[in-house]
């Protein structure tokens, strides 16, 4: 265990957990909405400082990043645990363990060990994914320390459920970040994913004026998330808060933990929606799950030159390389290069 960095001591020996905005108010042997965080004689400790349940290497096009080191690798950890509840998670049986009681699990490590196998793999960047890295915040904190040091990129894949204060913390050590931007309407976020739509709102301004990379996903979830109206809501709101250079990422849902009942999504929304994130004046709006022709391909705005050819996860050719502007017409192109 490890103490806390965000919480609040109370009277009785109770706490008040300021990592996201949940802000858990944890009597005393009780745990926070993570099931990670646990309030022990009046002080909050995290459970999963040094218990990673997942670590390997992946393409940092699977994060999905496609404007952040193109082709390179990352070195890519969880532990259990998630201030989420999303009907739809992919990861349930490591992200929502805790909140049903289940051990705290996980290989014991150390930040040291962390960047050593980052860098003996080959990696040049860590990823804190498949689970939520906010709610292990510590361990993730500590290891991004560690990585700038040793010229290791840091890469958040997040729900963007973060309090303001731990996000500025780590902010100078946070290179890139793929918030999950799963809807725009409230309400699909309290039923469907257990959390609020207006701080990951926040949390997406903040990091833009961070400097944080930003690119976006949005799972489209057939019936619940995927009509005209919010999409193009959606799209509005890149555009004008984040920029229209933002990438977007659309992916596709298929059945999975508690919404087994719904279809997969078809090829024609994803379509549907790259095309209302277009017509909104977004510069670079992808799909993935689904293979669609030139839909995970980077394209300059202004010349249309195929600058980044992609199938699936592997980048297939790459004209950026390194340089930061469109080789035919010079547009700068957004994005970390180098």
């Amino acid at each position: 265990m490890k103490q806390a960095l965000f919480f609040k001591k109370l009277e009785a020996g109770k706490v008040q957990c300021e990592l996201c905005p949940h802000n858990c108010l944890i009597l005393p042997g009780g745990r926070g909405i993570c099931g990670v965080r646990e309030n022990r004689d009046g002080y909050l400790f995290s459970l999963v400082y040094d218990r990673v349940i997942s670590s390997q290497v992946d393409p940092i096009e699977k994060k999905p990043l496609f404007h952040f080191l193109p082709g390179s690798l990352s070195y890519s950890i969880a532990t259990v645990g998630c201030n989420f509840r999303c009907d739809f998670c992919q990861n349930y049986g490591i992200s929502q363990g805790p909140r049903e009681k289940k051990p705290i699990v996980g290989l014991e490590t150390t930040p040291e060990k962390v960047v050593a196998a980052a860098l003996a793999q080959g990696c040049r960047s860590i990823a804190y994914t498949y689970t939520e890295p906010t709610i292990f915040f510590e361990f993730a904190y500590d290891c991004a320390k560690l990585a700038k040091t040793r010229g290791l990129r840091n890469v958040f894949v997040t729900n963007g459920f973060i309090n303001r204060a731990p996000l500025e913390m780590v902010a100078p050590y946070l290179d890139a970040a793929n918030v999950d931007l799963k809807s725009f309407r409230d309400e699909y976020y309290r039923k469907i994913c257990g959390g609020r739509l207006a701080p990951v709102l926040e949390t997406l301004k903040l990091m833009k004026q961070l400097r944080i990379w930003v690119e976006l996903t949005t799972l489209l979830v057939p019936g619940l998330n995927d009509s005209d109206q919010e999409l193009t809501e959606l799209a509005a709101f890149i555009k004008n808060e984040l920029g229209e250079e933002t990438p977007w990422h659309l992916s596709a849902f298929f059945p999975t933990y508690k919404l087994v009942d719904l279809p997969p999504t078809p090829e024609t929304t994803l379509r549907r929606a790259r095309d209302i994130g277009l017509a909104a004046g977004l510069k670079y709006v992808y799909t993935g799950n689904l293979p669609i022709a030139e839909a995970e391909d980077t394209f300059c705005p202004q010349c249309k030159e195929p600058l980044i050819t992609r199938s699936g996860f592997s980048v297939l050719s790459n004209l950026i390389d390194g340089e930061t502007a469109c080789p035919k017409c010079g547009r700068p192109i957004a994005g970390v290069w180098r």
